[in-house]
């Protein structure tokens, strides 16, 4: 069964901190397009480049989900531009 995440996040070269309910079997990606979803285009330029998500300093592999990384709820992200 899944269970909702929340996750503290960022989106690099935006100042605000979000707080964002994912899904624990969400991948990377997914989690980035929800981050996105609320910087991108209003705070962020967007950019021709995928985006991924960081934590703890170490990129998430784009198509596993987060809770393989060892994430817990309100745990600490950040999405950027892999440019």
């Amino acid at each position: 069964a899944m269970a909702l995440l929340p996750l503290s996040a960022t989106f690099h070269g935006d100042l605000l901190t979000l707080l964002v309910a994912v899904d624990d079997h969400d991948t990377a990606s997914t989690v980035a397009g929800t981050i996105a979803h609320h910087v991108v285009g209003r705070r962020v330029a967007p950019q021709p480049a995928p985006i991924k998500v960081r934590h703890n300093g170490r990129v998430l592999p784009p198509d596993h989900p987060i809770t393989n990384a060892g994430i817990h709820p309100l745990d600490h992200v950040e999405a950027f531009f892999d440019a």
